[in-house]
């Protein structure tokens, strides 16, 4: 089955008091590269979501093999990054939160191997102790209900539609809930990391 990792970066990072998440340094590579990258290790067809003008996420992807949409209703919110991502794809889609430095590749094989056994599924990532998290898998043929989608809230309103057909998949610790928003979010996991 066809599958396409979406990385919605298309969001404008206010709550990062003038800074932007996704350029954070991991390990001393840009956030927003190390995830275009570890998505890339694992599926052929990455797609990355941006604001129309949006140079300095553009450069710190440079020279990965992937598909960079620019959105120019990015300022909607979420939803229009899926949209694009949605009406680009072909097949299934994984959406893959940019802001979210705990994800490796093992995880995202975790999900492909379950999207593989169960390919009409709606996959969610979990924490351990089962919270529902990211990354999700949405199906081929809710594709169209994806490019429907409004506003901010993502996905929610399919997974609700669809919940019978939602499969929780366990990844380690809190690997699938670790998104990083503010300055202080990012000194607590660094401190963590280091811990």
């Amino acid at each position: 089955m066809t599958l396409t990792i979406l990385i919605p970066a298309a969001g404008a990072a206010s709550r990062m008091q003038g800074g932007d998440k996704l350029l954070e340094l991991v390990d001393a590579e840009p956030m927003l590269r190390r995830q275009a990258r570890v998505a890339r290790l694992v599926c052929p067809r990455v797609i990355v979501t941006l604001r129309v003008d949006d140079l300095a996420r553009m450069q710190v992807l440079a020279g990965l093999d992937l598909t960079i949409l620019a959105v120019p209703d990015a300022a909607e919110g979420m939803a229009a990054s899926i949209r694009a991502g949605a009406a680009a794809a072909p097949g299934a889609l994984m959406i893959l939160p940019a802001d979210m430095p705990d994800i490796d590749a093992t995880d995202l094989a975790t999900m492909i191997d379950a999207f593989d056994q169960a390919p009409q599924a709606i996959l969610r990532g979990t924490s351990a102790d089962g919270r529902p998290g990211h990354p999700v898998i949405i199906p081929a043929e809710l594709r169209t209900e994806l490019q429907s989608l409004r506003g901010d809230q993502g996905a929610r309103s399919v997974f609700a539609l669809h919940h019978a057909r939602i499969k929780l998949i366990a990844l380690p610790d809190q690997h699938a809930l670790t998104d990083l928003d503010t300055p202080e979010a990012w000194a607590a996991w660094r401190a963590r990391r280091q811990g």
